[in-house]
């Protein structure tokens, strides 16, 4: 009982040691001691070398941090090494209560003093700015961020697919009497434009007043393209609640693929105008109205980036559309409010488009498009509308249908375009139906009619440009056009030089001549073209077309003859040679022939008498009517695309 007082006193002098040992510890203690597990922590989150060379805390409910001289590295393979970031001072203020009871990192203000940032991209399409994901899932929400103020920042930006290289100072400016904003602008090259942006918003991000969303202004100008994004956005980080407005102005449209990802043809001047939004990964730009050339546009398009290979959902309308501005759609240059479309210049003089169709730049995204045209105005055209559904999957181009409305009829077309080692293989489909004859040849200027044209034709085809496609292609086209018809007669006559009948008809009498049928077969093998059947037959004449179009060097070897199914007097129905190529053909009439005519009629008005001159003048006629019938028949079957010509068998030479 002696020994156990003795004992009991002596916890007084334990417990107060162990108090002045604490005391002492934390007198002692370096926050730098932290240094060692906060850069292993940090870069086992980051997936790369991360690492500070001071560390600060004040203690509190809210915990004041400080890391000087913070160094996030490139990956450990990054070529030639060096970093990502650097920053001088990070501040950070964390609320430790929401961590304990609700598990949130909540963080209420960020001081970043001078980062440097060096964002780079190998030419194999590497990022260092690209960390690895971590292997666990989140099962909480993310941080919370508050005020943020940044001092002197720069970054320098590099990417070699892009052909982007720019530099950007950012920083935080103060207001008088409103909160902070954030101000960067930008200066460099972008897929080999020059580009500057300047960028103003807000310096509060997550933790924001509802009532207060989040402010955006952003000018940018790449080359002669311009963007304006104006409004706000109640979620920045996740860029939800969007109320923004986005303005597209430029010469061209097709200047905008480095920008949009989306492969546009040649354009006239635009200027377009929507709301843009964003809501789980759907970016959408919305209630756009504009206007490319003369033509108006208007509609919705969205852009779902959440698949590998982004899908795009867009519907389209325009009220009037100015053909001169589609010039860019089938390989011409656009026109613009003062110019018709004309065909680019090609140094050779050929007429079929020769630019290459490029299929991989469409393969950076799904394409899913419906557009439709209330009404299409332009020189010498006979359209009335146009709707066209557009498919681009996997790189790969279907349009089902491309419909024109002409009269009362319309031409409706199945396109589809494959990239197949290095060339496009290209497959049509062409229906023409009860296409009205007086607006097709109206829209020439030198004739009037009546009746309708109905057909179909085919086209398949290999190669880098339509000129290359048509050049090699196999196919078929089919045109008839029945009794009840009727073109100007001085068209008709014009083609047998039937020089009286011409002097009559351009005098009104007749004016018109009535067609019995109209028939055209043409059968396209390995980029030849060759009339199979082309006739044209009416009350008076009957006018046939034979020979070839070479589409591989558009040489014409066509010739028209003109038959009288009546006896008539004063015509020299002399075959109309049609040489030269589709650029600059050559018309002529068979010259031996007319001369054989002309010398048995001069000789005969000298030798017997003038009467007799006219002999070799009179045709007696064919006679012939109801002989429409089989070739109508013939020219309603569907067509086909022929196998290629064979290729006739390779001598043995002798030994």
């Amino acid at each position: 009982m002696s020994d156990a007082k003795p004992r009991r006193r002596r916890w007084p002098f334990v417990l107060g040691g162990l108090v002045a040992l604490l005391v002492v510890a934390a007198l002692l203690f370096q926050w730098d001691w932290l240094i060692p597990l906060v850069n292993k922590q940090a870069s086992a989150a980051l997936g790369r070398q991360v690492t500070i060379t001071h560390l600060h805390v004040r203690l509190g409910r809210v915990p004041h941090i400080v890391a000087d001289d913070v160094t996030i590295a490139n990956p450990a393979d990054w070529p030639g090494g060096g970093n990502l970031a650097t920053i001088e001072h990070l501040r950070l203020d964390v609320d430790a209560m929401a961590y304990i009871r609700r598990r949130e990192i909540v963080v209420p203000n960020i001081e970043v003093n001078h980062p440097v940032i060096d964002a780079q991209q190998t030419a194999d399409g590497r990022s260092n700015w690209v960390f690895p994901s971590s292997s666990e899932p989140s099962t909480g929400p993310g941080p919370k961020l508050g005020n943020l103020r940044i001092t002197d920042g720069t970054a320098h930006v590099v990417v070699p697919r892009l052909q982007a290289d720019f530099n950007v100072q950012i920083a935080t400016k103060d207001t008088d009497g409103k909160e902070s904003q954030i101000v960067a602008s930008a200066r460099g090259t972008y897929a080999k434009q020059p580009i500057t942006a300047q960028f103003t918003g807000g310096a509060l991000l997550s933790l924001r007043d509802a009532n207060t969303p989040y402010p955006v202004n952003l000018q940018l100008a790449n080359g002669l393209t311009k963007v304006s994004l104006v409004g706000t956005v109640q979620d920045p980080l996740a860029f939800a609640g969007a109320d923004l407005k986005l303005e597209l102005s430029g010469p061209d449209m097709s200047l905008l693929l480095p920008l949009t990802g989306i492969a546009i043809p040649k354009t006239p001047p635009y200027r377009v105008a929507g709301r843009l939004d964003w809501a789980n990964g759907v970016v959408k730009f919305l209630h756009s109205t504009g206007k490319v050339g003369s033509t108006d546009l208007e509609g919705d398009i969205e852009v779902d980036t959440r698949p590998d290979r982004p899908v795009v959902n867009a519907t389209l309308q325009s009220r009037l559309v100015d053909l001169k501005d589609l010039g860019g759609f089938i390989g011409a240059e656009p026109g613009d409010a003062s110019k018709g479309t004309k065909r680019a210049t090609q140094e050779n003089g050929r007429v079929l488009p020769n630019d290459p169709i490029n299929l991989p730049k469409l393969n950076v995204a799904d394409i899913h498009l419906k557009y439709r045209a209330a009404r299409i105005q332009g020189r010498s055209q006979p359209l009335n509308n146009m709707r066209a559904d557009l498919d681009i999957v996997n790189g790969n181009v279907k349009l089902a249908p491309l419909s024109f409305g002409v009269g009362g009829g319309q031409i409706a077309a199945t396109i589809e375009l494959a990239e197949q080692s290095n060339q496009v293989h290209a497959k049509a489909s062409i229906d023409f139906q009860k296409l009205d004859v007086d607006k097709l040849l109206v829209s020439t200027g030198v004739a009037r009619g009546a009746g309708t044209i109905s057909g179909r034709a085919v086209i398949d085809g290999r190669g880098r440009s339509l000129a290359e496609v048509l050049g090699g292609g196999n196919g078929e086209l089919k045109l008839y056009m029945g009794a009840g018809g009727n073109v100007s007669a001085l068209l008709v006559d014009l083609s047998g030089l039937q020089f009286g009948n011409a002097v009559l008809s351009a005098l009104g009498i007749p004016n018109r001549t009535m067609i019995q049928c109209l028939v055209t077969d043409f059968v396209l093998q390995a980029g030849t073209a060759t009339a199979r059947t082309a006739i044209l037959d009416t009350d008076e004449n009957r006018v046939g077309l034979t020979g070839t179009i070479n589409l591989r060097n558009e040489a014409l070897g066509l010739s028209l003859r003109t038959e009288a199914k009546h006896f008539s007097i004063g015509s020299i129905p002399t075959p109309i040679g049609i040489k030269g190529t589709l650029g600059a053909p050559a018309i002529a009439p068979d010259l031996a022939e007319a001369g054989v005519r002309v010398g048995a009629a001069i000789g005969l008005g000298i030798v017997a008498t003038p009467l007799a001159a006219l002999l070799p003048t009179i045709q007696l006629g064919t006679g012939e009517d109801g002989a429409c019938g089989a070739m109508m028949a013939q020219a309603r079957t569907p067509p086909r695309v022929p196998a290629p010509p064979a290729r006739a068998p390779a001598r043995r030479t002798r030994q």
